[in-house]
């Protein structure tokens, strides 16, 4: 429609309010390269004051927005949106109708409101008004076409990737160690430090069993991995060292098997806050994906080597594991962590740590616990792991020679891995260092800008080859060789496997290695009568084996004060100090559930423990007097007084033997002690019932 037909339409009602030019590209490409789009939807402008428009408002903000379902929100169109609806907006200008929207949701909420707020819609060729039927008609026509131009592309072009990625065509970007050849397909990188460092990386893992530790391995020993790197818009291949994310994509990455996969992460549609949104999904299984073809390329790796990395690190588990038994090998004393597994019900048992140190393990089956229940089982770790480390030595010691000379191998070979590392990397810095050398030396040198810059980076690339020179100098310095006498005691360790393993110098991790890699799995439960654990242990490859064992005892068990010890502290306690109960104990032979000798010390260790008051002078009982009380009341000797009490004349008593007599202040004021004792004070002699005086000798010596 021409601007002369256009004034029949518009009203001065519509030219009172603004035009709306509305902006939209559906991806960051499309901003970047389609730049002559941009520049004819912006000449919209010029059309809205042709039409009469004072005021022209522009909306771009949503270019590199997809307008497609699922896509995030688009902030113009609904800031487009409001305007209508305020009554703001005479007229909506968009290039093509389908810059407006690609949803039917949209469309028709744009039409419902530029209908009910009487706003026209233009487009490059039209005007439409919404409240003529042919309009309207017109309008609902090229927004279905608009949407069925969306889907029909996009299944195409669907339809084309499944049918390129079905037959292994279908290649974004290669991870580190791959690249593709002229005819498209996927070959190993033909740099060789590249191929010989991702070798080294699964060497390593193979080695020591886990992502993390292989990481550390790498940092330690300063040996750098390529990784894809973005400069100024284009891939290329850089070298640093690795992070743990890149060490750990590089294990699950099954390319490196020689497999080919499509659709690890497919698309996720959800609807939040009434919005559909679409992202990618949790990676799936390598088995899983939408395309998987096995022997796809050559593969650093096989196929059966990349599902045992799978499984140990499954095994290894993670801060966020769903089983938490299963976890790496780490330094704790726990020998069977991560093998033991309930029989009651069937959940992994999980090491804790006791002690005044913190290193006493100890097994635990969680059951219901974490519910409000009770564990299913529990013991000590000790008794058990060494039980089951004579089992592992047994099984292990027919095979020490091979062992031994395996380890003599590995001792001349253990330097190999870096030191070839190193060498391809010094190979790579002098030839950086020559091709700097050339570019400086073709450059004019009476040109000093370029010449200085050019000299710069001949200097850095000649110290960084310097650099690494150097340090493989020193890396090959320190390296010995075995002595015959060494091979022969290295021979001889190989004979004798249990002195290798109980040597304290032997580390805890290289043992839970060894078990872990003969033991599948241990099933264990416990019979509650005769509080026997049996065991059922499932060795890799099959074979069974079925052992019992008393179960081991916790230490407040083994060690506990015996009840006899505690009744005797207890009633002591009423009267008597620490100091006297420890000597009582100490005279009757007694000892602490540890076997130590009785002290004042652990005497009130133990009261302190079992809640014992200490006597309080004040609330002793009078009447009740000690040997040496009895005898400043009486007057008398001690031993008139246990003359007296052997010859049941006074009455004594006693809480245990070697305890302190216990004398009632009654019984020495009554009869006979009282006559007998006057008797003694007046005469000098002691006559006791039964005895003659005639024959009674004197007690004092100035009396005889």
């Amino acid at each position: 429609m021409n601007l002369n037909d256009a004034g029949s339409i518009l009203t001065a009602e519509h030219l009172s309010r603004k035009a709306v030019v509305y902006l939209r590209q559906s991806s960051l490409a499309q901003v970047k390269h389609n730049t002559e789009s941009q520049r004819l939807q912006y000449a919209l402008t010029d059309t809205a004051r042709g039409y009469g428009f004072r005021q022209v408002e522009v909306i771009d903000c949503d270019l590199g927005a997809s307008a497609a379902s699922g896509a995030r929100a688009r902030t113009g169109f609904k800031q487009l949106l409001a305007s209508i609806a305020l009554g703001e907006v005479g007229l909506v200008l968009s290039r093509e109708l389908s810059r407006l929207s690609r949803t039917d949701k949209d469309w028709c909420h744009l039409m419902e409101l530029c209908q009910l707020f009487n706003t026209m819609i233009a487009d490059a060729e039209n005007l439409y008004d919404l409240n003529r039927l042919d309009d309207q008609l017109m309008l609902g026509i090229k927004g279905t076409l608009s949407v069925v131009e969306l889907k029909t592309l996009k299944f195409r072009l669907q339809q084309g990737r499944e049918a390129k990625a079905r037959r292994g065509e279908l290649v974004s970007w290669l991870a580190p160690g791959y690249v593709t050849d002229l005819a498209g397909r996927i070959v190993k990188d033909p740099n060789l430090r590249v191929q010989e460092v991702i070798a080294l990386t699964f060497r390593k893992f193979d080695e020591l069993g886990s992502i993390r530790q292989t990481h550390r391995w790498f940092h330690e020993e300063g040996v750098e991995l390529p990784v894809n790197q973005s400069v100024a818009g284009h891939r290329q291949l850089g070298w640093q060292l690795p992070t743990l994310s890149f060490v750990s994509g590089v294990f699950h990455n099954p390319l490196y098997a020689g497999v080919y996969t499509w659709g690890r992460r497919p698309m996720e549609v959800s609807v939040e806050d009434g919005q559909m949104v679409k992202r990618q999904g949790n990676t799936r299984r390598a088995e899983d994906a939408g395309v998987f073809l096995p022997d796809h390329h050559a593969g650093y790796i096989d196929l059966d080597h990349y599902q045992r990395n799978q499984d140990i690190m499954r095994a290894n588990g993670s801060n966020f594991a769903s089983d938490e038994a299963a976890l790496a090998v780490r330094g704790g004393q726990g020998l069977l962590t991560g093998l033991i597994r309930c029989g009651r019900c069937g959940r992994k048992l999980h090491i804790r740590y006791w002690g005044k140190s913190g290193t006493a393990a100890r097994y635990l089956c969680s059951g219901d616990f974490d519910r409000g229940g009770e564990y299913c089982l529990g013991f000590g770790g000790a008794t058990v792991d060494k039980r089951f480390a004579g089992l592992i030595v047994e099984a292990i010691s027919p095979h020490g020679i091979k062992a031994s000379l395996d380890a003599i191998e590995r001792f001349r070979n253990e330097n190999d891995d870096r030191t070839k590392a190193l060498d391809r990397q010094l190979q790579q810095a002098r030839y950086e260092a020559e091709r700097a050398f050339a570019q400086y030396d073709q450059v004019d040198p009476n040109n000093r800008l370029v010449a200085d810059e050019l000299e710069r980076r001949w200097n850095d690339a000649l110290a960084a080859q310097h650099e690494l020179e150097a340090e493989l100098e020193a890396h090959a310095a320190p390296t010995a060789l075995l002595s015959p006498a060494d091979e022969t005691a290295i021979c001889a360790l190989g004979e004798d496997f249990a002195c290798v393993w109980e040597d304290p110098a032997c580390p805890m991790t290289l043992k839970k290695q060894i078990a872990r890699l003969i033991i599948h799995e241990i099933m264990v439960d416990l019979e509650e009568a005769s509080q026997t654990l049996n065991f059922i242990v499932h060795w890799q490859g099959g074979c069974h084996t079925a052992l019992s064992m008393p179960k081991p005892q916790s230490g407040a068990v083994v060690h506990k004060t015996t009840l006899e010890d505690l009744e005797l502290i207890t009633r002591m306690a009423v009267r008597y100090g620490d100091d006297e109960i420890a000597r009582v104990l100490s005279k009757l032979g007694r000892r602490t559930g540890k076997g130590n000798r009785w002290t004042r010390a652990r005497v009130t260790s133990i009261r302190r423990k079992h809640a014992i008051k200490a006597p309080i002078k004040s609330k002793l009982d009078p009447n009740v007097l000690t040997l040496a009380q009895a005898t400043r009341h009486s007057g008398v000797s001690d031993t008139t007084l246990m003359r007296l009490i052997k010859a049941n004349i006074l009455a004594a008593g006693q809480v245990a033997p070697y305890a302190p007599l216990e004398i009632r202040r009654v019984d020495l004021d009554s009869d006979p002690v009282k006559s007998i004792v006057e008797h003694l004070k007046t005469t000098g002699k002691l006559v006791l019932d039964g005895d003659a005086s005639g024959q009674q000798q004197s007690l004092f010596e100035e009396n005889q």
